[in-house]
């Protein structure tokens, strides 16, 4: 039943730090408590003491009183003189006062009163046997000693002040055991508060600092992709609830990402084999019509030439798309291992783009050219890297408008890679558009026309090269389209690859 009771120390995170905090406002009221009851001891012990310091003042002015009755009467029988008469009416008068202020004082207290009473019997008794017989003059005066004797009074009043003394000393061994009791429970408390927070900081510690530190662990290896890695915490309460979850979403989530992969590749695949599958009847497509518009199978008017043309124009875009395909499967499948690496020439790299683009588009734009000084060496696939300008320049010159300036840059802006730059002054490219573009069939604004593999393909090539490609651009000012390739990464690409026999590969660029 006690087990059932506290299953919520488990379900509930914070709920042995409730439960502590509620241990410690009990154990402070009961503390308080203790203080005030002991105050209030206090209180009435103070005023104890301060009533027995009464009982004794009034206990002695009650003896002296009758001191001083006994004395005036004596001197009223020894010497006859009046003054002595008034002197023993202002000691009875002062006995009387005192015998009432006692009564009043320890009303509350049977045995003091019938002490009092007896005093009073005494004193009345005494006023018969010798004040009386002194007034009558009767008195025996060798008997005048023992007759005026307040001894039996002397003592009723010690013992009312004895009793008092002892009730003094009770209330004050009272107070002390209740100090001690005070002392032990704070003492007590002091001990249950650091131990409480001793263990308030491990629960804490283990039941929140821990799991959320694995928490962030975890975090950060899915955001490396690690998707696998689960959190080994399982507890009742809401961070665990909140672990499974997670733990849910990730498993479900890399049962999605392991899907489209799969999918991918099954695309990917079927992809690849159809255009090896396109490949052959193209090129043969291709020579057929070739040797049709060459008058190999008989004269050709003009209007059968037009058409036979645009079906060779087609016939090529599609060949190009084709061997687009082809190329990017190469790359997703080999990355860098399909490069022939040596060092690259900028100035000739340039120039032949810049030649070949000027013939393809006819001077539509101004085109130039700048090789920084001191660059540092880099090893690549020159035939590729001539391939991603030819693509970046022939986008620049087709967006720009007739007359505009186009202009082809490299540089080192650190020692450890050069950095190529193409710059145009088209229309610029919306910011919502700018990280798609260097993914596969994707087209920015007034790119449209090809099938949108052609900046995917400049990406695949250039990461090969242990580079990365980016743009920057301003909408009606125009755009840059960059990429860096390292110096290390391409050195040992150079060591560990060794130029191999070339494939043809097509010159143009590919939309």
């Amino acid at each position: 039943m006690i087990i059932l009771n506290l299953s919520f120390l488990k379900t509930r995170l914070f709920a042995p730090l409730y439960l502590s905090l509620a241990i410690l406002v009990c154990l402070l009221l009961g503390q308080e408590g203790v203080s005030l009851f002991v105050r209030l001891l206090q209180q009435q012990t103070v005023d104890r003491v301060t009533h027995s310091f009464e009982v004794k003042r009034e206990g002695e002015r009650l003896l002296g009183a009758a001191l001083e009755e006994k004395a005036a009467l004596r001197g009223l029988l020894l010497e006859n003189n009046p003054i002595f008469l008034e002197k023993y009416q202002d000691g009875k008068e002062a006995f009387n006062r005192s015998l009432n202020q006692l009564s009043q004082l320890l009303q509350e207290d049977d045995v003091q009163l019938a002490r009092l009473y007896q005093i009073q019997v005494f004193h009345n008794q005494w006023q018969k046997q010798f004040a009386q017989k002194v007034f009558e003059g009767t008195v025996n005066k060798p008997e005048l000693v023992e007759q005026s004797s307040l001894d039996p009074l002397r003592n009723l009043v010690g013992s009312i002040l004895e009793r008092e003394k002892a009730l003094l000393n009770q209330r004050n061994e009272q107070l002390h055991q209740l100090n001690q009791i005070g002392i032990g429970l704070s003492v007590f408390s002091t001990v249950v508060i650091f131990a409480g927070m001793g263990l308030n900081l491990w629960l804490l510690r283990r039941r929140v600092e821990m799991p959320l530190k694995q928490v962030t662990q975890v975090s950060q290896a899915w955001q490396a992709g690690q998707l696998e890695t689960q959190l080994d915490y399982s507890s009742p309460d809401e961070i665990g609830q909140l672990a499974e979850m997670l733990n849910t979403m990730a498993r479900e989530i890399m049962a999605r990402q392991e899907r489209i992969q799969l999918r991918n590749q099954q695309l990917e695949d079927l992809i690849s084999t159809l255009s090896h599958d396109l490949r052959t009847p193209i090129l043969a497509s291709r020579t057929t019509l070739k040797a049709m518009l060459g008058g190999a199978f008989g004269p050709v008017d003009d209007s059968l030439g037009d058409v036979l043309t645009e079906y060779h124009q087609a016939n090529e875009d599609l060949l190009k798309l084709v061997e687009a395909l082809l190329d990017i499967s190469r790359y997703e499948a080999g990355g860098s291992r399909n490069l022939n690496p040596e060092p690259l020439n900028w100035q000739k790299i340039f120039s032949r783009v810049t030649v070949q683009i000027q013939a393809a588009s006819g001077d539509k734009c101004k085109l130039t050219y700048h090789v920084a000084a001191s660059l540092p060496t880099v090893y690549g696939d020159e035939l590729e890297i001539q391939r991603v300008l030819q693509n970046l320049l022939g986008n620049a010159i087709r967006l720009s408008e007739p007359g505009k300036r186009v202009s082809l840059e490299v540089e080192a802006p650190v020692m450890d890679s050069v950095r190529v730059c193409v710059h145009d002054q088209g229309p610029g490219i919306p910011e919502h558009e700018r990280e798609r573009l260097f993914y596969r069939f994707v087209q920015g604004r007034g790119r449209r026309g090809g099938a949108g593999l052609g900046l995917y393909l400049c990406r695949q090539i250039v990461e090969a090269h242990g580079g990365s490609i980016h743009v920057e651009s301003t909408l009606g000012q125009g755009s840059t389209f960059w990429f860096t390739l390292p110096i290390a990464f391409t050195q040992e690409t150079s060591a560990s690859h060794p130029p191999t026999q070339r494939r043809e590969r097509s010159s143009a660029p590919i939309a």
